[in-house]
């Protein structure tokens, strides 16, 4: 999988067409159309190149994992378990996906975007490829390529503009900088390829589900008359330090350590402190 800058797909795959019809916008954007698919202007962060597809890489050897040869290899990490399959349901579906097999995480991923992805567009995500041994890999692939050890899915390019937006700003944007996975707006053909990182991305599911749990508590609590009552633990978040949680709760550090067995004093996001005593 070979990936160029923006700029340059742009000059050799249509600049004969663009150049008298889409202009650039504020000297940062630039809206083209390219094999016929309505453009949409997209970030820095997209766009991808070698040193994108070194850090994947990167990525899959610190967890791990395996270059599948062939399809009996693929099929073997099914049987292990090391591979799970996606089947697709209301909100997404696969369009001639070889091996419709990936990571847990990268099913995780998919299954949560889908679901956002429909609510907020009214149309079903469209997943193109997933896990892709070595033997089936495309010639302009590159070796850094992490489709063969199944932490890479590659989604279509919508025709509706207020989807790639909402696609990109919402979601690929924003999870890019959480550490959570690498995406790129790829051309030959034109769909987005993400590399989701298992470790980071389960992490961050974790944290907002942590969240999301302390906000239905305090709802619940809230419904029953007792919003008075004092919280008794706090979800560690990035940035957080003991010194600071301490302080917001009106204790100390040494007795928030005491009631959390902790021999010193580094904590790490989504994880659930015990509020000491009266706190």
């Amino acid at each position: 999988m070979r990936v160029r800058p923006l700029a340059r797909n742009v000059r050799s795959a249509a600049m004969a067409v663009i150049r008298s019809r889409v202009p650039a916008v504020a000297g940062v954007l630039l809206a083209v159309t390219v094999a016929g698919w309505p453009g949409v202007a997209s970030a820095q962060s997209l766009r991808g190149g070698k040193g994108a597809m070194a850090e994947q890489y990167r990525q899959a050897q610190i967890h791990d994992f395996t270059k599948l040869r062939d399809p009996s290899h693929v099929h073997r990490f099914v049987e292990l378990g090391l591979l799970v399959p996606l089947k697709g349901n209301r909100d997404y579906r696969l369009h001639d996906v070889s091996f419709p097999y990936a990571r847990e995480e990268v099913r995780l991923f998919v299954e949560r975007l889908a679901r956002q992805y429909r609510l907020a567009c009214g149309e079903q995500l469209v997943v193109t490829s997933l896990t892709r041994p070595v033997s089936h890999q495309p010639g302009n692939s590159s070796e850094d390529s992490v489709h063969p050890m199944g932490m890479a899915v590659d989604l279509r390019y919508s025709t509706t503009r207020a989807c790639r937006v909402w696609l990109e700003n919402e979601v690929l944007l924003p999870l890019e900088r959480q550490g959570a996975l690498q995406a790129t707006l790829e051309f030959r053909p034109l769909h987005y390829h993400i590399a989701v990182y298992p470790r980071q991305y389960a992490q961050y599911v974790a944290q907002l589900e942590s969240r999301q749990a302390d906000v239905a508590e305090a709802t619940a609590q809230g419904e029953s008359g007792a919003s008075h009552a004092p919280p008794t633990h706090h979800t560690v978040r990035s940035g957080d330090s003991l010194w600071g949680i301490a302080r917001s709760y009106g204790t100390t550090v040494d007795k928030l350590k005491a009631a959390n067995n902790l021999r010193s004093s580094r904590i790490y996001a989504g994880q659930r402190l015990q509020l000491p005593v009266g706190a």
